[in-house]
């Protein structure tokens, strides 16, 4: 590792720590708690033996719905491994988990806060089996949060100081790493204001934001399927003839070997 890569993962765990700490605030809590309902709903249909969370949100985690028994999460901040699940901390454009190996991948809001987030997906597509699921949390650019970000970015404080990803890009990089999109959802209407009676008064924005601005919630939930492209016989033969067409020599026809059989 190169002291650039290191000044990067010292800039990125710093990041990680302080979008924790906005997690265990008021507005952060509501948040959690909002993405916690959204990913039960998904997780207990994703079976295998192998699940693995990249990053928590402060001290918790959103694996508590899934049935898998192996569950393992890599921190990206080092104050907030967790005691009662498998864990350690590493940077997330390099897991220490072996090829094809997991079954279930979440990412919760860890693309929009790393300088190569393509990186990581290849990471995440690296340690999943063929037919394995990842689930992505992100916060959306096209949303309130979206424009409060561009008024608050400056300030250089998460959530707004990240890189927030839409919808489309994401499909798209995903696409070109041959996942399937089974999923997407937006969710969390409301504006990103601290007031909590305030907020609770703007409860019914969730209700009708469903119906009437679905794609504009402040947060995305995506769900991927790492799609596996079989070779097959048929393939090969099909390979084979093309090369000694290409190359100029012919292939025998059926009418001709029977001639020949003849004499």
């Amino acid at each position: 590792m190169t002291a650039h890569d290191n000044v990067i993962t010292v800039e990125n765990s710093l990041i990680r720590t302080r979008l924790s700490r906005w997690f265990a605030g008021k507005l952060g809590s509501s948040v959690l708690k909002a993405e916690q309902s959204r990913i039960a709903q998904v997780l207990p249909d994703l079976f295998g033996y192998h699940i693995l969370q990249i990053g928590g949100s402060g001290t918790e985690h959103l694996l508590d719905s899934s049935r898998i028994n192996h569950k393992i999460i890599t921190y990206l901040e080092s104050d907030d491994i967790s005691q009662n699940i498998a864990s350690f901390y590493c940077a997330s454009r390099s897991i220490p988990i072996a090829t094809d190996s997991m079954d279930v991948v979440v990412l919760p809001h860890v693309l929009e806060f790393e300088t190569n987030p393509h990186q990581v997906l290849r990471e995440t597509e690296r340690v999943l089996i063929g037919e394995g699921h990842v689930v992505i949390l992100g916060f959306n650019p096209w949303s309130l949060w979206g424009l409060w970000r561009l008024f608050l970015a400056w300030r250089e404080d998460p959530p707004w100081s990240g890189h927030y990803l839409g919808l489309t890009r994401l499909k798209d990089w995903l696409t070109l790493l041959d996942f399937e999109i089974i999923k997407t959802e937006c969710f969390y209407f409301r504006p990103p204001i601290q007031n909590v009676k305030f907020m609770q008064r703007l409860k019914f924005m969730e209700q009708l934001g469903r119906y009437c601005w679905s794609y504009f919630g402040g947060v995305y939930l995506l769900v991927a399927k790492k799609r596996v492209i079989p070779l097959t016989p048929v393939k090969m033969q099909w390979r084979t003839r093309r090369h000694l067409i290409a190359s100029g020599v012919a292939e025998p026809s059926a009418r001709l070997t029977s001639i020949q059989d003849d004499h």
